[in-house]
């Protein structure tokens, strides 16, 4: 009876120890439309809901937390941070996360006030210019802009900043004379604050590519990237990540 009492106990505090097993952590800050908090407090966005489909699909119990972009990725690296949404590949990020499958495409472009001249043909020009140009902190702009940062010529007319209304303000106050970003994050943030005709989109080309998951190599292993993968392969074919992409545009 004792032996049979014993494995009970045993058995039944497996099951207490299961249930209280950490969840998986996702760093988010405030990206309209992609990751954000409603009048409620309650976080939506595209990337958002698209993780928790595969949450959903893949039994997760996710749990966010409010992180600066760059702060973020240095919790993934240390596995204190498990996954960060939203991200764009390079070498640099593969030696301390995996990748998913991509998920949506990101585009980058420049943004300058309208009626305002900007004389650049290519990202180079900058160096020659006495242009001084918004980015966001840790963020990856494309190769060409990574390989030309390495040059203090052209580093010097980047100001940095944490998040993309930072730089808006920057914009309209003259401080700065264009901004990078996504063109679906700024006109999310113009529709939202009523900035229409103030702004205007540069022709000059900066980046476009696949967008990812990525999920730290000290908290998660190549069978969490398989499930992901499956997911995100499961969804695209029902048709439901499409279906979150177009309702979450400019948060209509």
């Amino acid at each position: 009876m004792k032996n049979y009492l014993f494995l009970f106990v045993v058995l039944f505090s497996f099951q207490l120890i299961a249930k209280q097993l950490p969840p998986v952590t996702v760093g988010w800050e405030i990206w309209y439309p992609y990751q954000y908090q409603d009048n409620n407090h309650q976080l939506k966005g595209l990337d958002v809901l698209i993780l928790n489909a595969i949450a959903e699909q893949t039994s997760a119990n996710l749990a966010y937390i409010k992180l600066p972009w760059k702060r973020h990725l240095m919790y993934l690296k240390k596995g204190e941070v498990n996954i960060a949404m939203g991200s764009s590949r390079n070498k640099e990020r593969e030696e301390y996360a995996y990748f998913t499958d991509p998920y949506r495409i990101e585009e980058i472009r420049l943004f300058v006030m309208k009626g305002k001249e900007i004389e650049l043909l290519t990202l180079a020009d900058v160096i020659d210019s006495n242009y001084i140009i918004g980015i966001e902190r840790g963020y990856f702009y494309g190769d060409e802009f990574k390989s030309l940062s390495e040059r203090p010529t052209f580093k010097s007319h980047f100001n940095e900043v944490t998040d993309l209304s930072q730089n808006v303000q920057m914009l309209q106050k003259g401080h700065i004379d264009g901004l990078l970003a996504d063109p679906i994050a700024m006109n999310t943030y113009i529709e939202m604050f009523n900035l229409q005709e103030q702004f205007s989109q540069h022709a000059l080309y900066i980046y476009k590519a696949d967008i990812y998951f990525m999920l730290s190599k000290n908290s998660m292993s190549l069978e969490d990237v398989t499930q992901f993968n499956h997911a995100i392969a499961a969804l695209k074919k029902s048709g439901k990540i499409q279906k979150i992409i177009n309702s979450s545009l400019y948060l209509r």
